[in-house]
């Protein structure tokens, strides 16, 4: 048999020495500049924000802490500062039709003195219409109509008062308007006179009343065109003052902005409807108030977007991104009951804001609300946006509102979720694909590289100095270094999950404080993150707890027959643990193969039957080339009861298979982890290093014998990052940890037999359940003849 091949205690972990570093504290170094070992995301991302393009937004894809989000922020506001700032927006009154208010662009900074511009005429004009409408001038020539009316209109009575009396009546004003009376001598005739005259001169008098009457008309009819002569002469002259005291003021802001044609537009029409409504500014103090707030409002100015501030451009994160805050809205008062609203009362959502720049959001959390997601996608295809309620898109009877006119929208959107997120819309919205062609793919890993080690220092450097945190000496940046490849499960790699490495810092400044240190030492670090394993890990001490106490039965010495321990892993999200399982395996004559006890009761994964099967697939290579594989074999995962799934165990299923058929012992002082294929070959498996930590604890429980140790893959060498406790051991000879490429190394190590004996014995015992099948059959011909 050849000699087992084991590792030494060096190539289980990757150590570094801190003389390596140059510095005595990080403190010392330059701060980080940019990311750390994303490539590819880097690459992603440039080439995402290059192309100006609707269709080429950015979706932004990894796990959590990978640094994603400071990321984005800080090279889209980088970009974002060179670009140029786009225009303010405004929305006006429109005077032809007012629930349908105007969009006005300006240069950014424009919007704003617009609207100043527009409250200071509004101001101004009910300072100087007042003033002019009481000028001396005016009033002189109001005074000088008004006169010549009145002269005009009592020539006409004169007139009219004459003739009356010529044809025997008097004529007097009434609120009926006027009646005229019968004389008698010149006096007006009392009704008990005129009641005694005969009925012949009663007829005469209303005979000639009728003709007075008509020329009565006439006289009134022509007073009362000198009177709307009158009214028009002093509304010219109204008109004449009101143009003579707002034209200036409008012809100076159509100076000022007359290269924006739709302000020119507006100015033409803002001038007509104050004219027109001059009046309004001719009031009392008492009176102005309630008018700014009621009818002058409509010559208000709704800075709708102000870029003003922007250094370039616009760059919004909504971490809300609800219907309205995302299409803005259209806000309401409360009116003595009754719900009011106006163009001054549109609010913008934030792609409003970052029209002509960059939007980020949370992917899901735009999913989560109701039309935000539809809306977003709209919008990037038509590149417009209107303001609409929800209630309207939901199909809901909606109460009265403004239809704002739309505006034309160019931003590029960045959406931030995880993989899983990104390959459901990417195989279940059609759209997304056609408006998110950039996939920036952040990595959870990164090759580990003195240079980066160097990188990794600088980041603890930021983030001590950012948070005021102590910083590290060069003991401290080793153990950082060696806990990121711990996270990261390989000697290879880092994690470029810095939310990790954060949380370590975090906790290892507490420990130096509470140390009274001035730096964080490899001492606190380590502290710090076996105090956090010990936080989280109560389920895996209750489990280690039943294994003590013999609930779950466990015994590391001697050996056994079909016997063996697998390794698994228990990932309860905030914590892992490997978790050793007995496999016990039964092998008897018969024709049924290999039977998976989990499998028939409907605890087995996909994966573990696929395994499974894959061993029936070596047995028949090595066995059945000639003749039937007469064989049953039950494989039972011993005191399982939450189902089981992963192929990691197939290899100990074989080892078991094995043994059960050879008849020759297994070492139950050793675990195996490792998925086989049908020619033999072992293949790597994940959470290697937890598996054999969750064993080593078991076995130093029962106490170390220098035995015991467990079989992997030769392939997860690389992704060895063990506790100092489990190297010690090793280096100490008390615990091993074997290598192998193929079955065959494997059961030698287990059964410390050579595979060609093992092969032998389990050659005899199938020819045995052969000759004993082949029997039977005989013998139940025999009989039926």
């Amino acid at each position: 048999m050849k000699q087992r091949k084991e590792l030494s205690y060096l190539q289980l972990k990757k150590s570094y020495n801190p003389e390596d570093f140059s510095f005595c504290s990080t403190e010392e170094l330059d701060v980080l500049d940019g990311i750390i070992g994303q490539n590819r995301a880097e690459k992603a991302m440039e080439f995402g924000l290059l192309v100006k393009n609707s269709k080429y937004n950015i979706f932004v894809t990894g796990l959590k802490g990978t640094g994603k989000k400071s990321y984005i922020q800080k090279i889209v506001n980088e970009k974002a500062k060179k670009e140029n700032i786009p225009d303010d927006w405004c929305y006006v009154y429109n005077f032809y039709n007012p629930n349908h208010p105007i969009a006005i662009h300006v240069s950014a900074g424009i919007g704003r003195i617009f609207s100043e511009d527009m409250d200071e005429l509004v101001k101004n004009l009910l300072e100087e219409v007042p003033k002019a409408f009481s000028d001396e001038g005016y009033e002189l020539e109001k005074a000088e109509i008004v006169k010549k009316y009145k002269e005009s209109r009592d020539i006409l009575l004169d007139e009219l008062s004459k003739y009356c009396l010529e044809n025997g009546f008097t004529i007097k004003n009434t609120t009926k308007g006027f009646a005229l009376t019968p004389t008698q001598d010149g006096e007006a005739m009392s009704d008990d006179v005129y009641e005694k005259l005969d009925e012949e001169e009663r007829e005469r008098i209303e005979r000639k009343a009728q003709d007075v009457e008509m020329k009565a008309v006439e006289f009134l009819k022509k007073i009362k065109q000198i009177e709307s002569t009158t009214k028009e002469k002093i509304s010219q002259l109204d008109k004449s003052i009101a143009i003579n005291t707002i034209k200036p003021y409008i012809d100076y802001l159509v100076n000022k902005y007359k290269k924006y044609e739709e302000i020119m537009s507006y100015l033409e029409d803002i001038q007509e409807d104050m004219i027109e409504n001059i009046y309004v500014f001719d009031r009392s103090e008492s009176e102005q108030e309630e008018k700014e707030e009621n009818f002058l409002k409509r010559y208000r100015v709704n800075l709708f977007i102000d870029n003003s501030e922007n250094e370039g451009a616009p760059v919004v994160v909504e971490y809300n991104p609800t219907y309205n805050n995302l299409i803005g809205k259209i806000e309401y008062e409360n009116e003595q009951g009754s719900l009011r609203t106006d163009f001054t009362m549109i609010r913008p959502g934030a792609i409003h804001k970052a029209n002509g720049g960059y939007l980020i959001l949370q992917a899901s959390e735009v999913l989560m609300n109701v039309k935000s997601w539809d809306s977003l996608k709209r919008i990037i295809r038509t590149g417009k946006i209107k303001i609409e309620s929800l209630r309207s898109q939901l199909g809901v009877v909606d109460i009265a509102s403004l239809q704002p006119q739309t505006i034309p929208i160019s931003m590029k959107v960045i959406l931030v979720g995880n993989p899983y997120l990104y390959n459901i819309l990417y195989a279940y919205d059609e759209d997304f694909e056609k408006l998110f062609k950039i996939k920036v793919d952040f990595d959870s890993v990164m090759d580990a590289t003195m240079s980066r080690a160097e990188k990794m220092a600088r980041f603890c450097k930021f983030f001590c100095t950012k948070e005021n945190l102590r910083h590290l000496d060069p003991s401290g940046v080793t153990k950082i270094l060696e806990y990121s490849h711990k996270i990261a499960g390989s000697q290879k790699k880092f994690t470029t999950r810095f939310n990790k490495i954060v949380e370590l810092l975090i906790e290892a400044d507490a420990w130096a404080k509470l140390d009274k240190s001035s730096l964080i030492t490899k001492n606190h670090v380590k502290k710090a993150y076996k105090e956090k394993i010990y936080r989280n890990n109560k389920i895996e001490d209750k489990l280690e707890e039943m294994y003590h106490t013999g609930k779950i039965l466990c015994n590391l010495k001697g050996k056994e027959i079909g016997k063996i321990y697998g390794l698994s892993v228990l990932d309860l999200g905030d914590s892992i643990c490997g978790k050793p399982a007995a496999i016990t395996v039964t092998t008897f004559c018969g024709n049924k193969g290999i039977i998976n006890i989990e499998r028939e009761v409907k605890m087995s994964g996909s994966i573990h039957d696929k395994g499974v099967m894959i061993l029936e697939g070596y047995l028949s290579e090595k066995f059945a080339q000639e003749y039937p594989l007469n064989l049953t074999a039950k494989i039972c995962f011993e005191q399982s009861y939450n189902g089981i799934d992963g192929d990691s165990a197939s290899s100990t299923e074989l080892y078991g298979i094995l043994s059960s058929l050879s008849k020759i012992p297994i070492s139950q002082g050793i675990a195996v982890t490792g998925s086989v294929n049908q020619k033999g070959e072992i293949q790597p498996v994940g959470g290697v290093s937890e598996k054999i930590e969750g064993f080593f604890s078991l076995c130093k429980h029962f106490g170390l014998t220098g035995e015991q140790g467990v079989i992997i893959p030769c392939q997860n060498i690389d992704d060895l990052v063990l506790f100092d406790e489990v190297i010690e051991a090793v280096k100490e000879g008390k615990f091993h940890i074997y290598p192998i490429a193929n079955i065959q190394e494997g059961i030698e190590i287990l059964t410390e037999k050579s595979f060609d004996e093992i092969y032998k014995r389990c050659r005899e015992r199938l020819n045995k359940f052969r000759s004993n099948i082949e029997n039977k059959s005989k013998k139940a011909r025999r009989t039926k003849r």
